[in-house]
């Protein structure tokens, strides 16, 4: 069985994060793409465009020294433009650790990531880790 296209694009996604490959990013995504982060943190906001989005990135990296990891559990797909994925995050901040389970929904035009929201399971956990 052949993985979808736009599963495909998902998953190049996660692999040029975990590497902090910001040039394939930024491939994967419209200049007007839009990352919807949910909470009330610092992070927390609707990141518009595709450099406020690699800002983001960036600041991940840095806010955690690096040691933000991001394992994909599944990534589905509707055939229709949108894609799921949930992974676990795991992650050190100053004294404080995070491992939580997240997913993003992506919204897939043309072979490019227009939208990404981001869901977790416990939103106060993820808002005081980041805050």
């Amino acid at each position: 069985m052949s993985e979808h296209p736009d599963c495909a694009l998902v998953r190049r996604g996660y692999v040029a994060f975990s590497e902090g490959d910001m040039e394939t990013l930024s491939s994967l995504m419209t200049a007007d793409a839009v990352y919807h982060v949910p909470g009330n943190s610092p992070i927390s906001g609707h990141h518009k465009g595709r450099e406020a989005i690699l800002g983001l990135f960036r600041r991940l990296g840095e806010e955690t020294d690096g040691t933000m990891q991001v394992q994909v559990e599944a990534v589905l797909a509707d055939g229709r433009g949108h894609v799921m994925s949930f992974h676990t995050t795991r992650a050190d901040r100053g004294d404080r650790g995070i491992e939580i389970r997240d997913g993003l929904f992506f919204t897939i035009t043309g072979g490019k990531i227009t939208d990404i929201d981001e869901c977790t399971e416990d939103i106060d956990e993820t808002d005081a880790f980041w805050s």
